[in-house]
């Protein structure tokens, strides 16, 4: 499976995520690495995100925002389908 950005305070949903044998990516550690993400993860606290959609193009972001680390877990695969 290819990687999964996730933003840092996520580690619930990062660690539900590497159970389910997705590679996850810390989305501060390398921002040149995520080109091959197949999705970026982020709180929904800040829904910008710093200007991140000029970084990661056509890559699906999902607010975990309100979702429990299993419905972000469905929404990954999804797009990985």
């Amino acid at each position: 499976m290819k990687s999964v950005a996730v933003e840092e305070g996520l580690t619930p949903v990062k660690q539900y995520l590497e159970q389910q044998g997705c590679q996850v990516v810390d989305m501060r550690s390398d921002r040149q690495g995520q080109s091959g993400v197949c999705a970026v993860v982020i709180t929904g606290a800040d829904k910008n995100l710093m200007g991140i959609q000029t970084v990661v193009n056509n890559v699906p972001v999902i607010s975990a925002e309100g979702l429990s680390p299993e419905d972000v877990y469905q929404r990954v695969k999804q797009f990985v389908q």
